[in-house]
């Protein structure tokens, strides 16, 4: 991936993006794409943290068929984060498995990698990026706005209703939208009888 595209905007910048700059340098940190024989590395890093219980568990064979689709951190020649950009539909991206090691927290780590994958999904022109996230506020700091589930219809539709924790899952659905501030958009609605089996 191009190292310009995982640059903070410059702070003038009035789109939504812009809250999205790291608050903190980074330092010797470098952001790039993972690659397949990374995944074990980036499968050590998620199962480190699945305790937490803010992590679902991922396989590595499932990692290194994706891998293309995650930015990683690393630190003086390890990978100390790593998030991914996973497409809900043409429309729509989440941010999964989104995790920085322990020992290299309060460096701005996480908020680089969301950076980047805004980025990315800037230019693979998705309209809205959401995470699902136990603890909203690292993501409502950086722009992104609660809503319903509903408002995700394509995160219930590819995962949610397979999910053992289907509706007591406990996680905060959030949106940041991607496209011009200047055109907003009118999220999709699924009425709630739609989710009934």
């Amino acid at each position: 991936m191009n190292a310009e595209l995982l640059t903070p905007r410059p702070a003038s910048s009035r789109s939504a993006g812009a809250r999205l700059r790291p608050s903190r340098s980074a330092g010797d940190i470098v952001l790039r794409s993972a690659a397949p024989e990374e995944a074990a590395a980036l499968h050590d890093l998620i199962e480190a943290h699945l305790e937490e219980g803010r992590l679902l568990p991922r396989h590595p064979e499932e990692l290194a068929v994706h891998a293309a689709r995650f930015v990683v951190a690393v630190r003086r020649g390890r990978i100390v984060g790593c998030a991914e950009l996973a497409p809900l539909s043409g429309r729509v991206a989440e941010v999964r498995s989104l995790v920085v090691d322990r020992r290299a927290r309060s460096l701005g780590i996480g908020r680089l990698l969301v950076t980047g994958l805004h980025r990315r999904a800037r230019l693979a022109g998705f309209d809205q990026l959401c995470a699902f996230a136990h603890d909203a506020a690292f993501f409502a700091r950086m722009g992104f706005s609660i809503v319903p589930h509903t408002w995700v219809p394509e995160k219930i539709a590819r995962d949610c209703t397979t999910c053992p924790q289907f509706r007591r899952c406990g996680q905060h659905a959030l949106v940041l939208p991607l496209s011009d501030a200047r055109q907003p958009r009118v999220p999709s609605y699924v009425p709630l009888t739609a989710l009934r089996g």
